[in-house]
């Protein structure tokens, strides 16, 4: 299990009002705005709706000047008003929020068809920097959080800063005056805004880390959950948990308190604007240089402003969390795709393999984990590798299949330097059976056709080689049956033969078998062997071995320790060079 790691190392931007905010919407916005028509409809929708909030006050003014003399308005003139006025609102209302609804779903699909893309097609460096569970979140959970607070944030902007807007310019209109006191307070309420929008930034990039080790730790207490069970180690791992979790409490805490901070400081700055425009009113009524229409009609306007203020101090704090949450959304978009390759791109391979001074070294390790003069591999030959564990057995095989970065020297295929060969076409060369076997969990077929079409008479084809067509056809919906999570339907010695199959039904020119028949019984294992030996006629093997004994055949064994090639040759060579071939064998190999 690997520690988790952030997904990008990029500085997160701090605070709504710095710069950075625009240009990262601006990364989001090609997922959000494929639909130009319902955006100008929702546009649209949310000026009619902000048109119609300073109506609301201009009623006031004729109702208390005129109303209430006799004569001086009809009756049924603010009632009517009232109703049109309510109900066009109410539709504008409805149309923003279920376009902008629909449009932030239509985004949140693009967006995370490009992420699942990305994510098939990265360099394998971010499969070693990030866990399971941290992959999983961003393409799952935290793209539609982030989105749909977006959304909800977007509106909330474009309705109350629209209102906000509105309003300002009925109140201009009414008495400029009285609105220049109402303008000298945006300016705090900015400050304000930005400064509490940091700390919520902070506090959320923080939470997203501590999220994610506590998703973390539950994922390796549920992959390793027999070991927790057999090793009595629950209240360990219960402390463990606990321990993360108050930290990520704290961490919400703190960020709702920097957030909610926002709406009773804008509140109080709202009110000590009031209360200024009160006093100024009172004496522009001494000076009879307003009504009591006007004035009434001002306050109302005016008061109508808090509501969307208080809303709009809010948004930071959401444009903050929705950003976070996007920003790991894009890192993984743009994480750097896996090197295509060459154009050189062959039906089928002959299969030669020629290695020529390959050395290849892990970070933060001095020595090469893998340092190989040469090696030539013949077609049709089958050569195994074998040595202790950490020997360069795996890394061999990783370099091969272009899974692991070589430093100097090249491995040839035909000749031709992997390198030089197109990736697709370069990995359609391989079969591999593993002692490793995963399976997703789709039907039995499509597990056996990964990557090609099923061709349901080839898959019988290749269950009955692997020796599993019987266990097949006993199943309800036979190989329609899908596998289970973690291929929970099937044994360990299933798994394996059902990745025999699949190697089977892939009919590629070379061949991985990593121990592929160390999880089967000896009835089952001499059906398989039987199976590959069929499988490995015309075919290049390449065999990663642990038990000898079934390597004895091969046309010649290579010797690794330390990443470097100690003897090789055929297993009788070797036996009678008394070296650490000999060594590592058995007496029970020895005499067969």
């Amino acid at each position: 299990m690997r520690k988790p790691e952030p997904l990008t190392s990029r500085p997160a931007q701090q605070g709504i009002g710095q710069p950075g905010l625009l240009s990262q919407l601006q990364q989001f916005g090609p997922y959000f705005t494929q639909r130009p028509g319902l955006w100008v409809l929702v546009i649209c929708s949310a000026l009619v709706g902000a048109a119609c909030e300073p109506i609301i006050p201009a009623l006031m003014q004729p109702l208390l000047d005129k109303g209430f003399q006799q004569g001086g308005i009809p009756v049924w003139y603010v009632p009517a008003s009232l109703l049109l006025l309510f109900g066009v609102r109410g539709c504008a209302s409805y149309l923003t929020q279920v376009g902008l609804t629909s449009l932030s779903h239509h985004g949140l699909q693009a967006l995370r068809q490009q992420m699942f893309s990305s994510l098939l097609a990265a360099d394998l460096q971010l499969f070693r920097k990030s866990t399971a569970s941290s992959l999983s979140n961003t393409v799952v959970f935290e793209a539609h959080q982030g989105a749909t607070i977006l959304v909800h944030a977007l509106l909330s902007l474009l309705r109350n800063g629209l209102t906000l807007l509105a309003l300002l310019a009925y109140l201009l209109y009414l008495n400029w005056k009285l609105t220049l006191i109402v303008g000298l307070v945006l300016p705090a309420v900015v400050w304000v805004m930005r400064t509490l929008a940091a700390r919520v930034h902070q506090l959320t990039t923080a939470t997203q880390r501590a999220t994610d080790e506590l998703a973390y730790v539950v994922e390796e207490n549920v992959l390793a959950h027999r070991d927790i069970r057999l090793f009595s180690a629950q209240q360990q791992q219960q402390r463990r948990f606990d321990q993360l979790s108050a930290g990520l409490r704290k961490l919400a805490v703190l960020s709702t308190v920097a957030g909610a901070a926002m709406t009773p400081i804008t509140q109080m700055l709202a009110a000590l604007a009031l209360s200024a425009v009160v006093s100024v009113a009172l004496l522009q009524s001494s000076a009879a240089q307003t009504s009591v229409g006007g004035f009434v009609a001002f306050i109302t306007a005016m008061l109508m402003m808090i509501s969307p203020v208080r809303q709009l101090s809010e948004i930071a704090g959401s444009l903050t969390r929705s950003r976070v949450a996007l920003q790991r959304a894009v890192a993984l978009i743009e994480e750097r795709p896996e090197e295509p390759g060459g154009t050189h791109a062959p039906a089928r391979a002959t299969g030669r393999i020629t290695v020529e001074n390959l050395i290849v070294r892990y970070p933060d390790h001095t020595a090469p984990a893998l340092s190989v003069a040469s090696l030539d591999i013949q077609p049709g030959q089958t050569v195994a590798f074998v040595g202790a564990s950490g020997s360069g057995k795996t890394t061999l095989i990783h370099t091969l299949l272009r899974f692991q970065t070589q430093d100097a020297g090249g491995i040839a295929l035909d000749g031709i330097d992997t390198r030089q060969w197109n990736l697709t076409h370069f990995r359609k060369q391989f079969g591999l059976v593993s002692q490793q076997v995963n399976l997703l969990n789709v039907s039995i077929a499509e597990n056996i056709a990964l990557g090609q079409s099923v061709e349901e008479h080839r898959v019988w084809e290749c269950l009955e080689l692997a020796h599993l067509a019987d266990f097949v056809r006993s199943l309800p919906a036979q190989i329609h049956t899908p596998v289970g999570h973690n291929a929970g339907l099937l044994s360990g010695g299933q798994r394996q033969r059902l990745s025999i199959a699949r190697a089977l039904y892939r009919d590629a020119p070379i061949l991985i078998l990593d121990e592929a028949t160390a999880a089967l019984d000896q009835e089952s294992e001499r059906y398989v062997q039987q199976a590959l030996a069929h499988l490995q006629r015309g075919r290049t093997t390449l065999v990663i071995a642990h038990r000898l004994a079934s390597i004895r055949h091969a046309d010649c064994i290579v010797v690794l320790d330390h990443g470097q090639i100690l003897e090789s040759g055929t297993h009788q060579e070797l036996l009678a060079r008394q070296g650490r071939y000999a060594h590592l064998c058995d007496p029970q190999v020895v005499q067969h």
